[in-house]
């Protein structure tokens, strides 16, 4: 007698942080018939959630192959939300199966155009096991965050402040991005962090927690003898925007906060960050740097114009000073554009309304002033939105 031939069940998704939802979810569509899943690509993922897998494509492919409710898996060939296009057309599966939160219109639409069954299950766990979802789990990894500089750094340095007081202007980000090392984001100083608080800041009065952390990262017996500017610690540990003001000294005489929400909102919506390769071992910014009277005047009244713009929401004042910043800074450390960095800013230039890079230079992001988030990201995807931290964040 002849057997009776199953349906072709498909799914896709990451996979990548593999759980028990994962397994009973492979369970479940595999009672519609043989199961087929397909995986999304390191580099959809690094393009689509601005962060690299956990595990690579070939690992998590493994893995799922392994699962025994799936009969064969793939790394889909196709990119962002709709990234197994290609490998439906050619498995043609009879339904496609999605979890309740995974679904959209746009699969519904594209099973109804390939006369494909469409299936939502709801996520429940197995009898007897918690639920898990790779988001719950992501919440147990550290959520320390960073600070992108807009305007005025290298003047918490004493040899810079020396010549002409000025601002730093900084914005405390949360992780919501994978922050790479070397790359202009306070890495350093975020370990220094771990190693106290290892998955979050402590709830106390921020400016206060901010020369903690600067007293600890420079402790006296620091064999290489630099003194991490005091930007990084503030910009991480003081909310939302924030400007602190320097005269020669490595602590600033003053700092101030905005946590105006329509400001906060207004920056989010003209700022993006593009990633670029990270600083080179070895490289040194300071190298061949020319540190003048002029040019940290010029510092420090870009410094003061872009906080002006800030609060005007003067979006093309604040693209100037912002730009006008920047040439300051690598006025006086040249070396800040080396490696990739011109090839990236030549790249970008002409869509953007200004540029700059974070930290030290060398390499890591090029933090962009735009038009509109929103609409920048959808044109190119390798954007990351920014989320500035918020009280109660």
């Amino acid at each position: 007698m002849k057997e009776e031939k199953r349906p072709k069940v498909f799914v896709s998704g990451c996979y990548d942080l593999l759980h028990s939802g994962h397994v009973e979810f492979f369970r479940q569509a595999a009672e519609y018939g043989d199961l087929y899943v397909g995986i999304g690509s390191d580099a959809t993922i690094q393009a689509y959630k601005h962060h690299k897998t956990v595990y690579n494509e070939q690992e998590r492919l493994f893995m799922v192959k392994s699962i025994r409710y799936v009969k064969d898996a793939c790394i889909n060939a196709g990119s962002g939300v709709l990234d197994f296009l290609p490998t439906l057309d050619v498995l043609k599966p009879d339904i496609l199966v999605v979890n309740s939160d995974g679904g959209s219109e746009d699969k519904r639409r594209v099973c109804e155009e390939r006369g494909i069954k469409y299936v939502v299950l709801q996520r429940d766990p197995h009898e007897g096991l918690t639920a898990r979802s790779s988001t719950d789990l992501k919440k147990t990894e550290p959520q320390i965050p960073t600070r992108l500089d807009l305007a005025g750094t290298w003047i918490d340095q004493p040899y810079v402040s020396q010549y002409a007081p000025g601002w730093a202007i900084t914005i405390s980000l949360e992780p919501t991005f994978e922050i790479r090392e070397r790359c202009g984001l306070s890495t350093s100083t975020r370990n220094t962090i771990r190693k106290i608080w290892p998955y979050q800041l402590p709830n106390m009065d921020p400016e206060m927690l901010a020369k903690l952390v600067f007293c600890f990262e420079n402790d006296p017996e620091r064999s290489d003898g630099i003194i991490s500017g005091a930007q990084d610690a503030i910009g991480i540990c003081v909310l939302g925007l924030c400007r602190h003001y320097y005269d020669n000294r490595f602590w600033p005489e003053r700092i101030e906060t905005c946590q105006d929400e329509r400001i906060l909102r207004w920056l989010e919506q003209h700022l993006v960050m593009i990633p670029m390769e990270p600083r080179r071992p070895g490289c040194s910014v300071v190298e061949g740097k020319d540190v003048t009277k002029v040019k940290v005047e010029a510092l420090a009244a870009a410094a003061d114009r872009c906080w002006q713009a800030i609060m005007d929401t003067d979006l093309q004042a604040f693209a100037k000073a912002y730009r006008d910043s920047f040439d300051a800074q690598t006025a006086m450390f040249p070396a800040m554009i080396q490696g990739c960095v011109a090839d990236y800013i030549e790249r970008y230039k002409d869509q953007v309304l200004a540029w700059k890079m974070p930290g030290a230079g060398g390499g890591g992001y090029l933090a962009c002033v735009v038009t509109d988030t929103p609409t920048f990201c959808q044109s190119h995807p390798e954007a990351i939105p920014l989320t500035i931290r918020r009280p109660g964040m």
